[in-house]
């Protein structure tokens, strides 16, 4: 019996709406009740990039750090409170991670023209992508849909990020755990082509790695002691500290990388075919960076009906 017009017209309205209450993520999400986000997270990052360069590599970061705790749900924003332990004291974020304050900046803005509409999950998912952009690296779409987590977990934060001391087989096995494979890992691992490093987190690799170049070494000692001045800063990439390029990967054939987790990528290892042609080939990494970070971005947002829109960043409602 054939369909009518009028059933199949019914069909389709019923798929739309279970498309839309399955929480798939959209770059169109936000189209009709904030359409001007896109530009105010521009504006702000344009500003911020000027009074800080170092300020996109900390706002990459921090997405990082955001998604792989739990997923890309803005927990890692969380202040502790008497009766919270959020994850800005981990190990690997305290003293650490920076950027708060512009996610709050953008978040005000936002509030203005769109309240109670944007989450800062999103938020700071455009504002990684944005960093990235305005340092001269890659865009991409962002999808959009996130929804803010209620709570946070510091213990997750304490397992679930590498540390500067990974080997190989450690951060394959720790971006496997989200869905991300060793192509994934290597080209994300790129993001190292900006920002800096706190002497703490290299200390040993440039005192005590076999795999490191002698001169590089011997300039990274003279700010950063056998002991003490833990929090003294190095470039992870000391060419070109606030350009996203990919000198990342000619420092790591030069045995020029400053973590001992960047040096393994290039170490006679599964990934020194990768890094070789990313080395040569920017927009081979720049086209496999961007997709790594929307697969980044992906990884178990709350949608739908899931946690919730902040109103602050900074706790929950």
């Amino acid at each position: 019996m054939a369909v009518s017009v009028e059933s199949f017209l019914k069909l389709c309205f019923l798929f739309c709406l279970v498309s839309t209450s399955s929480g798939q993520l959209s770059p169109t999400f936000y189209l009709q009740t904030c359409p001007t986000l896109q530009t105010i997270v521009s504006l702000t990052m344009t500003t911020t990039g000027l009074l800080d360069p170092r300020m996109g590599a900390s706002l990459l970061r921090l997405f990082f750090h955001d998604c792989f705790v739990n997923g890309c749900d803005a927990s890692v924003l969380l202040d502790d409170t008497a009766t919270f332990t959020g994850e800005k004291n981990a190990g690997p974020n305290a003293n650490s991670l920076r950027g708060f304050g512009v996610i709050d900046t953008i978040k005000a803005a936002v509030e203005l023209v769109c309240p109670g509409t944007v989450s800062c999950a999103d938020i700071l998912a455009l504002a990684a992508r944005d960093s990235v952009a305005l340092l001269g690296g890659p865009s991409w779409t962002v999808a959009l849909g996130r929804r803010d987590a209620t709570t946070a977990s510091q213990s997750a934060a304490n397992s679930n990020l590498p540390g500067p001391g990974s080997s190989l087989s450690q951060l394959i096995a720790a971006f496997a755990t989200k869905g991300l494979n060793a192509r994934d890992m290597t080209a994300l691992s790129g993001a190292h082509t900006i920002g800096q490093a706190r002497c703490v987190n290299f200390r040993s690799h440039i005192y005590n790695d076999a795999n490191v170049d002698a001169g590089f070494a011997s300039q990274r000692q003279r700010n950063c002691p056998s002991s003490g001045g833990d929090n003294n800063l190095a470039p992870l990439d000391v060419q070109t500290a606030n350009t996203f390029d990919n000198a990342y990967y000619r420092n790591l054939i030069a045995m020029r990388g400053l973590l001992h987790s960047d040096q393994e990528l290039f170490n006679n290892g599964t990934q020194d075919a990768l890094v070789q042609q990313y080395s040569t080939n920017a927009a081979a990494f720049a086209a496999d960076f961007a997709a790594a970070m929307v697969k980044m971005g992906n990884i178990s947002p709350l949608t739908g009906s899931s946690g919730e829109i902040r109103s602050n960043c900074r706790r929950v409602n």
